[in-house]
């Protein structure tokens, strides 16, 4: 059974940082595409940051300051996030699809996990 755990959430204050960590059970995801997705109070989830074959992309929200990677050998990915801003407050959850290179929607990936709360106070 595959699983996807999430971990590394919390409350911080604005301008501050944290680390996410999403580590997976049940199969290797070894250069498959993987993601974080985030979805706001009241408003859909979206793609914050993708893993596809050799490229990494973010949202423009997040562009310069947070970043995205994996370590295969852990079979975990990581979300730095650096520079928090009040807007950056959601629930965080890890993707994961069955291809090598995929699209960006939710419907893209397979396998979620069950998210992490960040709150960013101002």
């Amino acid at each position: 059974q595959v699983q996807l755990l999430e971990s590394g959430g919390g409350l911080v204050q604005a301008g501050g940082s944290l680390r996410l960590s999403c580590v997976a059970s049940g199969r290797s995801f070894s250069g498959y595409a993987m993601a974080w997705f985030r979805q706001a109070p009241g408003k859909d989830r979206d793609l914050v940051a993708v893993l596809n074959g050799f490229i990494t992309a973010y949202d423009d929200s997040v562009k310069g300051r947070f970043t995205v990677s994996r370590d295969n050998a852990k079979n975990t990915m990581y979300l730095q996030m650096n520079s928090l801003k009040p807007e950056d407050t959601a629930i965080y959850y890890c993707a994961a699809a069955d291809e090598l290179r995929t699209g960006t929607r939710e419907a893209d990936f397979a396998y979620w996990g069950q998210g992490t709360q960040v709150t960013v106070s101002s």
